[in-house]
């Protein structure tokens, strides 16, 4: 299988194994097989319905591949590309029976995508000027976060932590159990920890923070005018992050308080499959 998709910490052959795998079962397209003559060619074109950030192509692609590895296919846009409705996206033409096998795990993947980018398109559209920068978050569907986050950065997000293992996060629950900030951020730094994020939900939660050693703050749940007070307290020493319950019509006036990021879960969470279809006509 070939095809030009390299990100770093996914598997693409081995994804596309296993979900080729759970469609087909042990059985097989069933459909396929008895409706489809074993010689039958067809050629389709991927297309959107609706305006969108595509992202996924080359996924699409390594399912057609999988199956038929002679399949013909022309990339007609990249991911990353904002497109109006019916936008074709790619054309193939290769051997029927396997094409109609692909097709759903191909447009699956394509649509939630494109879904996100598409979703973290609009808030980067809508905080743009502001000088914030949109993060994702970890809030992913377990199994997908690579993929889900590469779409946020199709989308012009940039990723936050990749997971556990590359930034120490401290928040309410980790400050309950160590007894404070202070002796939070002292058992990460004393760890060797570089990145130390902490949440703080109190103004006056910052300054004991940053002399404990925070190297960056997320403020929780803050309102704009309680964020832009906390960027006047912060005073340029660390980044700030505004996080927490932040929406498409609220999300410019958050921006606009002066944070460095803002982390947005729906973007993952709760964007809605993008409208894309794939037509077959007989060759």
């Amino acid at each position: 299988m070939t095809a030009a998709f390299d990100l770093d910490g996914f598997d693409l052959a081995r994804f596309v194994t296993a979900t080729l795998a759970e469609d087909m079962g042990e059985g097989g397209d069933i459909t396929s097989a008895a409706v489809i003559p074993a010689e039958a060619r067809f050629v389709g074109t991927m297309a959107s319905r609706d305006a969108i950030t595509v992202a996924g192509l080359p996924i699409a692609e390594a399912f057609f591949r999988k199956l038929d590895p002679d399949v013909a296919i022309e990339r007609l846009v990249e991911d990353g590309c904002a497109v109006p409705p019916g936008t074709e996206l790619l054309r193939l033409s290769g051997r029927a029976r396997a094409l109609l096998t692909a097709e759903r795990s191909a447009l699956n993947t394509v649509q939630h995508l494109s879904g996100i980018a598409t979703m973290t398109a609009a808030y980067v559209a809508a905080i743009a000027g502001t000088g914030a920068t949109l993060l994702d978050t970890r809030k992913t569907i377990p199994g997908l976060r690579r993929l889900e986050k590469y779409a946020t950065c199709m989308g012009g997000a940039q990723n936050h932590r990749m997971g556990l293992w590359d930034a120490a996060m401290i928040k309410d629950n980790h400050v309950a159990v160590a007894g404070g900030i202070t002796p939070a951020v002292a058992a990460a730094r004393a760890a060797g920890i570089a990145r130390i994020i902490v949440e703080v939900d109190r103004l006056d939660q910052i300054e004991p923070a940053l002399a404990a050693g925070a190297t960056h703050l997320l403020l929780d749940n803050m309102t704009p005018a309680q964020l832009a007070e906390g960027v006047a307290i912060v005073a340029g020493r660390v980044p700030t992050e505004a996080s927490g319950g932040v929406r498409l019509d609220t999300i410019r006036a958050i921006a606009g308080s002066g944070v460095t990021f803002v982390s947005v879960g729906r973007l993952t969470q709760s964007a809605p499959a993008a409208d894309i279809g794939l037509d077959f006509a007989t060759a």
